[in-house]
């Protein structure tokens, strides 16, 4: 392909960027500007200069999950089911098969968003290996993670331990792919539903963040978008689930619940407990202001001082990403930087953080409880220590 024509594919490309974030979940508008191109330019503006992924065929993977069976479904994801599924030559993949709504755009609009997904790459993303177009089939074939989500283990019924240094590997890995996708991918992303079930585990227990089924691309020049609200009631801002304002920062409060998670090893909100104990950050805080946030500690980390020290300092770190006021709310640079001993909270002490109204059971009454006064924090920054393993 000639220069000038690389040019126009990636002026397309750019274009496209620039504006999908202002689409709706299933538009995509690199796809809607492809068919402004010649013929011969589209299919290179569709796989965005570079190797297309694998293009499977539905029988293959119909094979691969013996037609969908039960027997191999893994969980459900934001916009459809996920098979486990064995490839003929031997690898294990995990099959997303989108829902209807999903599977109702056209194939164009269909790669376009796979060409996007598969622009960003990090360690702590889930590899997206293929894809299959066919009729009105649209599937996802990413890599299998051999220890599954991070919500089975972290609140099963197994009776499986995490130890501290698996945790924190996965809080730091967590942190690093938002981190990336915040800040350093060539699009900036906000993924909209962080939660234990979109984190899955390798075989080393190293995170991946999947689903990006609500992902939204941003511009380089705007604060936030105004949008209808999506993702998950327990892990949401204040100021998406109200005012409708979304930025990165929204990622940034789902990973203070995901941590208080992680560290309990509860769900976030629990009606079958006591009152004051039934939304995790609420309960937290409550902790915090009594100096007890030892009992919030999942009790088979209790047995280590060294290990308590380091959990309460991670603990005062996710009070700093659930401050009610988005802009109180540390970067994601800041944030692993903290949590790799590079920056001291020093000074910075969590305010109270903002907590859902349990009254209102309507979801368009909800309430925020969003006191902002500083409150003497109980912990010593100067006398905890991160963790000493972290790299």
């Amino acid at each position: 392909m000639s220069s000038s024509s690389s040019q126009v594919v990636q002026s397309t490309i750019d274009s496209a960027f620039k504006i999908s974030a202002y689409a709706p979940a299933h538009t995509c508008a690199l796809a809607q500007l492809v068919h402004q191109l010649p013929p011969e330019l589209a299919k290179e503006a569709l796989s965005g200069g570079q190797k297309i992924i694998c293009d499977f065929k539905y029988q293959t993977l119909k094979k691969a999950t013996k037609n969908f069976n039960q027997s191999n479904l893994l969980g459900r994801g934001g916009f459809g089911p996920v098979y486990l599924g064995k490839l003929e030559d031997g690898r294990a993949v995990a099959v997303k098969k989108l829902s209807a709504e999903k599977s109702s755009q056209g194939e164009s609009e269909f790669l376009a968003e796979v060409n996007m997904i598969t622009s960003i790459q990090h360690k702590n993303l889930v590899r997206l290996l293929g894809c299959c177009s066919d009729g009105d089939q649209r599937l996802l074939v990413y890599e299998h993670m051999k220890n599954g989500s991070l919500e089975k283990i972290i609140y099963g019924t197994d009776g499986f331990f995490l130890s501290w240094n698996i945790r924190f590997q996965i809080i730091l890995g967590i942190g690093r792919g938002l981190q990336y996708l915040h800040e350093d991918a060539h699009i900036r992303i906000v993924h909209r539903d962080i939660k234990a079930s979109n984190i899955l585990l390798d075989e080393k227990f190293q995170p991946r963040i999947g689903d990006f089924g609500l992902a939204r691309f941003f511009p380089e020049d705007q604060a936030y978008l105004s949008t209808k609200f999506a993702g998950t009631l327990g892990y949401t801002a204040p100021e998406y689930a109200i005012r409708g304002e979304l930025s990165e920062k929204a990622d940034i409060y789902s990973f203070g619940v995901l941590v208080l998670e992680i560290i309990s090893c509860r769900q976030n909100t629990d009606l079958c407990l006591p009152s004051e104990m039934q939304y995790l950050p609420e309960y937290a805080w409550k902790l915090y202001e009594r100096s007890m946030l030892h009992d919030l500690i999942d009790s088979r980390l209790r047995n280590d001082d060294a290990v308590e020290k380091d959990v309460l300092q991670v603990i005062q770190v996710a009070f700093l990403c659930l401050q009610p006021e988005a802009d109180s709310r540390p970067p994601m640079s800041e944030i692993v930087a903290m949590l790799t001993c590079k920056v001291e909270l020093g000074a910075r002490v969590p305010t109270r953080p903002a907590f859902l109204s349990r009254k209102p059971r309507n979801f368009d009454n909800i309430s925020w409880d969003s006191i902002s006064e500083p409150c003497p924090s109980p912990l010593k920054s100067d006398s905890l220590s991160f963790p000493q393993h972290a790299k």
